[in-house]
């Protein structure tokens, strides 16, 4: 049996062997996975960008993987149209009532009438409530009586005059009786207009019973019911009437907005004001600018104005908060662009200008004008045609070649115009590489795997012949099932 055991040294040794190739090949195989995970992007010096793997070859795919162009990434574009924007200002409205009126009695007295009801529309002079008259038809007749009487001794004083200036023209009185006459004369003419004056005050209390809407609109709740005596120092009087039509709007302008909206107000008879709605959807009423206040609120930094609306159909209701847009004109033939077009840098504004016949852009910069929901207007810098990137800006510069969409892609070694496995080089998923690709687009994946081969190749030689080894020395089959072979000289024993 001495013979057949291999010496202990031999066996060590193959040990030792094997577990520094098995080390070897981890060691590989890490590396290899480090470098295919840390590979530079496409477009950033990867393997198809220096080995020409071209269109659709090795790390091919532009952007991330997305284009079709070595280094070229797909973007959105439009087209720099003419379009006539309106310059307006938007603002949030309160409906304030033209004219409101609490309606008070001017005399006292007992409420005999009541003639609204709650809610109704009035009109200017309309009698609303009746206070209980008597009292001031009485107050009138005495007026009356004390105008006459007082009439009556004026009539008297004159006649005396009369005859009293005869007999000094006669020379039958004295001077000073009939210069006292005259003044008695005088004293009842001012005692008849006081009393006139009376007479109308009584008349005018008695028609102050009568209470009258004093304008025209909409009467609230009544506050007050007949039989109770009301009196005009009541605060809340009988009710409160909100004229409806016409009625207005109050807004505020940001102070910066001033100098345009005066220019407008200027140039313009009327400038048209638009009423919406809480979600700027329906239209409620239309009508036109109506005043600008004098100073500048310093708290909020705005300019209070005003808005008159016709309201014929009542749409507007006091107190109600509206979206108000208020326009000042019209720029005709605006060159406009989406507004993502437009970019912003440190030195300004700019957008990337399309060349569609060489797919490539260049930075262009332009200055801004009035905005839209989703456009914005260039007022130089971009001519009405011109073509401008709207997506996919972010990844370009100056010069950078694009891919446009419905671009046809260009299949290579990878998988057909830079996939997203295009930067690993091959054909994907066991994909055939198109007919002309060139064999450099699939040297990175040979050079790469060649070493994983070479040290799997390496790694199963030693075990196989450790195997045999062990096999032989223990007399039993390997994975054929081969027989067991005898050692020359076993058979004489």
């Amino acid at each position: 049996m001495n013979a057949l055991t291999p010496p202990p040294a031999r066996g060590r040794r193959a040990k030792i062997i094997g577990s520094i190739i098995a080390i070897a090949v981890m060691a590989a195989l890490a590396a290899l996975a480090w470098y295919l995970n840390h590979q530079p992007k496409a477009g950033a010096g990867g393997p198809g960008a220096t080995q020409g793997g071209g269109p659709g070859g090795p790390g091919g795919g532009g952007g991330g993987g997305r284009g079709g162009r070595g280094g070229a990434t797909t973007v959105g574009f439009a087209k720099a149209e003419l379009a006539d924007i309106p310059v307006s200002v938007d603002a949030l409205g309160t409906v304030m009532a033209a004219a409101t009126a609490t309606v008070r009695p001017q005399v006292s007295g007992i409420l005999q009438k009541i003639n609204f009801s709650e809610g109704q529309l009035v009109k200017a002079g309309q009698v609303l409530a009746v206070i209980d008259p008597r009292p001031f038809e009485m107050a009138l007749l005495q007026a009356s009586g004390s105008r006459q009487r007082d009439e009556a001794q004026l009539a008297s004083a004159r006649v005396t005059l009369e005859r009293f200036r005869t007999l000094l023209a006669q020379d039958s009185i004295a001077r000073q009786d009939v210069d006292t006459q005259a003044a008695l004369v005088k004293q009842l003419e001012g005692t008849g207009m006081t009393d006139r004056a009376a007479e109308g005050i009584a008349k005018l209390n008695l028609s102050y019973t009568q209470i009258k809407a004093p304008i025209s609109g909409r009467v609230g709740l009544r506050v007050v019911d007949m039989g109770n005596l009301v009196g005009s120092g009541d605060a809340n009087g009988i009710a409160l009437i909100t004229q409806l039509s016409p009625i207005d709007v109050q807004f505020s302008v940001p102070q910066d907005r001033v100098p345009d909206l005066q220019a407008s107000i200027r140039s313009a008879a009327g400038l048209p004001a638009t009423a919406f709605d809480r979600t700027r959807t329906v239209t409620l009423a239309t009508g036109k600018f109506a005043a600008l206040d004098n100073q500048v609120d310093v708290a909020t930094g705005t300019v209070r104005a005003k808005a008159r609306f016709a309201n014929a159909d009542q749409s507007l209701f006091p107190s109600q908060f509206v979206n108000l847009r208020l326009e000042l004109r019209t720029i005709k033939d605006a060159v406009m662009v989406p507004v993502t077009a437009l970019r912003n840098s440190s030195t300004g504004d700019f957008v990337y200008v399309l060349d569609a016949a060489e797919h490539t852009v260049a930075v262009r910069p332009v200055t801004r004008g009035q905005a839209t929901v989703d456009k914005v207007e260039i007022k130089t810098g971009l001519k009405a045609g011109e073509q401008v990137i709207t997506e996919g800006a972010d990844r370009l510069k100056d010069g950078a070649r694009v891919v446009l969409p419905g671009d046809k892609p260009q299949m290579g070694g990878g998988q057909g115009g830079g996939g997203r496995r295009g930067g690993r080089g091959g054909a994907g998923r066991g994909e055939r590489p198109a007919d002309g690709a060139s064999a450099g687009a699939a040297a990175p994946a040979s050079a790469a795997s060649a070493p994983l081969a070479a040290a799997s190749a390496a790694a199963s030689a030693p075990a196989a012949d450790g195997e045999r080894r062990h096999h032989w020395r223990d007399g039993a089959a390997g994975d054929g099932q081969r027989p067991r072979r005898k050692p020359e000289g076993t058979e004489q024993k």
